[in-house]
């Protein structure tokens, strides 16, 4: 019996509307249906695939989709703190940045083989220039996210090899783990370092000194300021550098060399691996003396490069701040060269990252004092700042800022732990203690008896008492003789040396008192 003829063969091949049909196959009637099948594979890589009844490859490319998804849904709900443990181990971000580009190709390669197989068999010129160009656009379009994706996962494990890996400590804690990141204790205590120079480097100066005391269980923080001037910083009992300055710190040189912030720099040119093997000894000495000082164990650091501390803050898009008195930009108050210009006054001053440093930094006119306030101010805008959006849309330069200007001895398999603990400082109260001069503190000779117990009210203050005449000076602390003024920072009175003060009560916008430069 005859086979059908060539035109009878070809017409059976040919769908009525011309799409065109071979071993039950489907193709788009035109250029709207193609664009409609090919946007549906890449939503849904797969079901395009099924539309033209591929079946099989279909099936599996949808199927291994709808698997992934789920997967990475469930690992999301099932444990928060495994997105964080996996943030901060450079291995998985490896792999993880791997996979991501390897699914990228594999999503353009379904695209693209959607398109194809859906496209008809006859089309013009025109339908052909069109589908490509709608095929280019959407690639581009949806792969961006994956791509973004993939950056952030290289730079995110480029910043934990950079600041968390090879970060010996003679002094942090030992038996701190993963189980069980503070070692059983109710409190961690993180030193806050701002320096002068490159934190990988000799030659820092340790300018800004805060210790942040932080309940595990709650986040509530209390901030310790020390003067950079302090003399005679404390050595714990049992450290080695106890055994050599019994009588507190005194390096060598000038005076200059015995202050608090000589401390960094001179403990190793002096005593080279007097605490250990460590990759920051100034960092351990600094840990250390403020540690001995205040009678805390010190647990952990961060420096931050106060110079580039400019870059950070532009990373995030700028701070706010209330600014009640002019604050200098520049000058020199020892040789008498005035300041470029000032920060004026006013609420809510929203701050870009060179005005933010001099925010922290400036002297002119002014004492150390005032400017260990306006630095606590700034630490709360910041904290106020680090919004998760913010963060996300920022993060590449953060990151990119973070890993030259920070130094840290926290282990990143204690990152989770600290990720989890800054959430919630950020929704708990952070109070401020500040030593200022008065007849009981002076930085030429502090009375570290009455600090420490300054500092242990502050941490765990008594319980309410029935209400005391107005003249009883409260527990721990001892006011001021009624003749003296208390001390003013920024043109406010300051709470009491030692008192632990709301730390909002100092960068609150006050109109009253607020100056501008001139007036």
């Amino acid at each position: 019996m005859a086979g059908p003829s060539a035109p009878e063969h070809a017409q059976a091949l040919a769908s009525p509307r011309g799409g065109g049909r071979r071993r039950g196959y489907r193709r788009a009637s035109g250029l709207p249906g193609t664009i409609g099948v090919t946007f549906l594979g890449a939503v849904l890589p797969g079901a395009g695939f099924l539309w033209t009844r591929r079946v099989v490859m279909g099936l599996v490319v949808l199927l291994a989709t709808l698997g992934l998804a789920a997967w990475a849904g469930w690992y999301v709900a099932r444990d928060v703190d495994a997105i964080a443990e996996f943030a901060f181990d450079p291995a998985q971000l490896q792999v993880a940045g791997i996979l991501l580009g390897t699914a990228l190709l594999l999503w353009l390669a379904v695209v693209v083989s959607t398109y194809l197989l859906a496209r008809p068999q006859h089309r013009t010129r025109r339908q052909t220039v069109l589908g490509a160009g709608f095929v280019v656009v959407l690639s581009l379009a949806m792969a961006t996210p994956l791509a973004v994706g993939m950056r952030y996962v290289w730079v995110q494990a480029d910043l934990v090899e950079t600041v968390f890996e090879d970060n010996r400590s003679a002094t942090a804690p030992k038996q701190a783990t993963k189980e069980d990141p503070w070692a059983g204790k109710d409190r961690v205590n993180v030193l806050l370092l701002g320096g002068d120079g490159n934190v990988r480097r000799d030659g820092v100066r340790t300018d800004s000194v805060i210790l942040a005391s932080i309940d595990t269980e709650t986040g509530r923080t209390v901030l310790f300021s020390l003067p950079r001037n302090m003399m005679n910083a404390q050595f714990p009992v049992g450290s080695p550098l106890r055994a050599l300055y019994p009588d507190g710190f005194a390096g060598y040189g000038d005076e200059a060399g015995w202050m608090l912030n000589a401390v960094y720099g001179q403990v190793p040119a002096l005593h080279p691996g007097v605490l250990g093997e460590s990759d920051n000894e100034g960092a351990d000495a600094v840990k250390h003396a403020v540690g001995g000082t205040l009678d805390l164990d010190v647990d952990y650091y961060v420096l931050v490069n106060l110079l580039g501390f400019q870059q950070l803050v532009d990373a995030m898009g700028g701070v706010t701040v209330n600014i009640n008195q002019p604050v200098p930009i520049g000058g020199n108050t020892d040789l008498g060269t005035p300041p470029e210009g000032y920060l004026e006054p006013g609420p809510e001053q929203r701050l870009n990252g060179f005005e933010a440093l001099w925010f922290t930094r400036g002297r002119y006119g002014s004492s150390d004092y005032e400017r260990m306030e306006r630095q606590r101010c700034m630490i709360d805008a910041i904290i106020e700042e680090a919004r998760p959006l913010t963060l996300l849309r920022r993060y590449e330069g953060l990151a990119a800022t973070g890993k030259e200007i920070v130094r840290t001895d926290i282990p990143s398999s204690l990152m989770p732990a600290f990720v989890d603990l800054a959430l919630r400082v950020k929704q708990a109260s952070v109070r401020s203690v500040v030593f200022l001069p008065s007849e009981r503190f002076s930085s030429a000779d502090p009375d570290f008896e009455w600090m420490r117990s300054v500092v242990r009210q502050a941490i765990s203050p008594p319980e309410p008492a029935d209400p005391s005449p107005p003249s009883s000076p409260s527990a721990g602390v001892t006011p001021s003789a009624p003749s003296e003024p208390p001390p003013v920072l920024g043109g406010q009175p300051s709470p009491e040396v030692g008192e632990a003060a709301e730390i909002d009560d100092a960068c609150v916008y006050r109109p009253d008192e607020a100056v501008a430069f001139g007036d």
